[in-house]
């Protein structure tokens, strides 16, 4: 499956029934819950790191990007299940592997599975470059996705940008704020060293940034990024 067709076959599909849901659920603390169980479980990793470098070199360090979303996430997991689908598990995709990328960079987006699949997010704003439109359109579409973050949003990009070239996940822990013009988020490794060969990472938490700075990260040719939300179909695991 290439990169435009995962992003929109998944993405249409999954933003109209976050739409339709939206609406027919009228109760929305579990979702709610969950996403300040996740930011809870960030704050507490970058309070435990204590502004000191965390191995994010080996597949399986939970301070690599990626790990570290995946992390605080399966952290709080089992306390949560779909309504739709009560016994299978929550997780987080997986990223779309680089073959289907082409022609665009690794990174943009996620492998978007069902969920009926464990897959509790719905795909909120995409942006990928095109080159049939001006730098100053898709600089225009590019910020138009940024505005539509809200607290708890994972976000995935394949940026170049001053803290390195490739993909790059993070979460917001803000709604996007108009006044300032910026979002908040937590992340690990998009700071890091290396000593002795060894990749370490920094965790951050309320990083903040404004969106022309996302913008000027991800808003190149074969780049973009993708937004990410927890479905309104969370709800409470029964206790066991």
């Amino acid at each position: 499956m290439s990169i435009k067709k995962a992003l929109l076959a998944s993405g249409l599909a999954i933003v109209m029934l976050f739409v339709a849901c939206s609406f027919a659920l009228a109760d929305d603390s579990a979702r709610q819950a969950f996403i300040e169980d996740i930011i809870a479980s960030a704050k507490g990793y970058y309070n435990r790191a204590g502004n000191q470098p965390q191995r994010a070199h080996y597949s399986g360090d939970k301070y690599i990007c990626k790990n570290f979303t995946i992390t605080v996430f399966k952290d709080n997991a089992k306390k949560y299940r779909l309504a739709s689908f009560p016994d299978v598990p929550l997780k987080v995709p997986e990223n779309l592997p680089k073959e289907e990328c082409a022609p665009y960079a690794y990174g943009i987006c996620w492998k978007f599975g069902p969920a009926s699949e464990g897959n509790p997010f719905v795909l909120v704003d995409q942006f990928l470059y095109n080159e049939n439109l001006s730098p100053e359109e898709n600089r225009e579409f590019a910020r138009s996705l940024m505005m539509r973050v809200r607290r708890g949003d994972y976000f995935q990009m394949s940026a170049n940008y001053r803290h390195g070239v490739g993909a790059h996940s993070l979460i917001f822990i803000s709604d996007y704020d108009p006044e300032s013009d910026s979002v908040h988020w937590t992340d690990s490794n998009m700071l890091g060293t290396s000593k002795a060969k060894i990749r370490y990472a920094y965790v951050q938490f309320d990083a903040s940034e404004d969106i022309d700075w996302f913008v000027d990260a991800f808003c190149q040719k074969k780049r973009g990024a993708t937004l990410y939300r927890l479905s309104p179909d969370i709800e409470l695991a029964a206790a066991e």
